[in-house]
């Protein structure tokens, strides 16, 4: 058992990859024993030979079925689709059902559905790497992240009070909201900028396509804000994809304020432009201050 008194008969985890491969690490002397499902051999045979899990299978009833708690770790729209399809049907009753969903308005939609008895409940850790899959596995990914919980019509409050033991045990900071402001938020401060970064690589491509210059000379500037342009598509297609009118909102809003500093460069209204700078550049450095790495201080 954890310090938090977080504890686990049976944890099974639903996919494999950086976030459930380091929920299996981090949460390793908290269960007592670990199932892990993944489509993929290689990533089984990866996680039982390093003992980040106990059993591995492909299958996902026989995955689940006997588990107090399992974590959902798969795709945002996969997650979906097990729940609306098939996974309330091979829980026991009052089994602990958590995702980890980049999105959580159609997954807490579909938690509301599943079968009364098992207790469900929305998650979106604020973490992650530039690696991915199982060989990526960091147990202390968790640690001293944000770790959003979304209650549904199937939270029960043992069942949130368990879920937030788990987020103790893991390091991790609880913050709970509804599951539409949750999409809404990160919409602003992840969904927005992976596409203005893939908007800045694509600009800076064309003009490359006519001088190689922007490529031998880019540097820091360009390393940071193209970063988030090199995420799994996949990934980030599914995710868009279940927030598409929050992202649009946003985009719309965004080409306001490209507007604005268009007509000012255009006009030669240094002073404005300046003016216009100066609280952005103290909204950064105030949010830096008090948010560093995403915590409040």
């Amino acid at each position: 058992m954890s310090a938090s008194g977080f504890s686990s008969r049976h944890l099974a985890i639903v996919g494999l990859g950086l976030m459930g491969g380091s929920l299996a690490l981090a949460l390793r002397q908290s269960a007592e024993t670990i199932t892990g499902v993944d489509p993929s051999a290689a990533t089984r045979e990866y996680a039982l030979a390093r003992g980040i899990v106990d059993h591995a299978t492909d299958d996902l009833r026989e995955g689940v079925s006997q588990a107090d708690l399992v974590i959902l770790a798969a795709p945002v729209t996969l997650i979906a689709e097990m729940l609306r399809r098939r996974i309330g049907s091979y829980l026991r009753s009052n089994t602990l059902l958590l995702d980890i969903g980049s999105t959580k308005q159609d997954i807490c939609d579909a938690m509301a559905n599943l079968p009364v008895g098992i207790h469900a409940i929305g998650g979106h850790p604020m973490t992650g790497k530039e690696n991915s899959g199982v060989t990526a596995s960091d147990g202390a990914l968790y640690q001293g992240r944000p770790f959003v919980l979304c209650p549904t019509r199937r939270t029960t409050p043992a069942a949130r009070l368990r879920a937030l033991s788990m987020i103790e045990a893991l390091g991790a900071v609880p913050i709970e909201m509804e599951a539409k402001r949750h999409d809404q938020v990160v919409a602003a401060i992840s969904h927005l900028p992976y596409l203005l970064s893939s908007a800045l690589v694509a600009t800076v491509a064309k003009q490359g396509e006519t001088d190689d210059a922007v490529w031998q000379l880019a540097a820091g500037g360009f390393r940071d804000m193209s970063r988030l342009a090199g995420q799994d598509i996949k990934m980030m297609s599914d995710i868009l994809s279940t927030n598409t009118q929050a992202v649009a909102t946003l985009l719309a809003l965004f080409r306001v304020q490209l507007a604005l500093l268009e007509a000012m460069l255009i006009s030669h209204d240094d002073q404005h432009l300046a003016e216009s700078l100066k609280p952005t550049r103290e909204a950064r450095i105030k949010w830096f201050e008090r948010y560093e790495n995403g915590v409040k201080k």
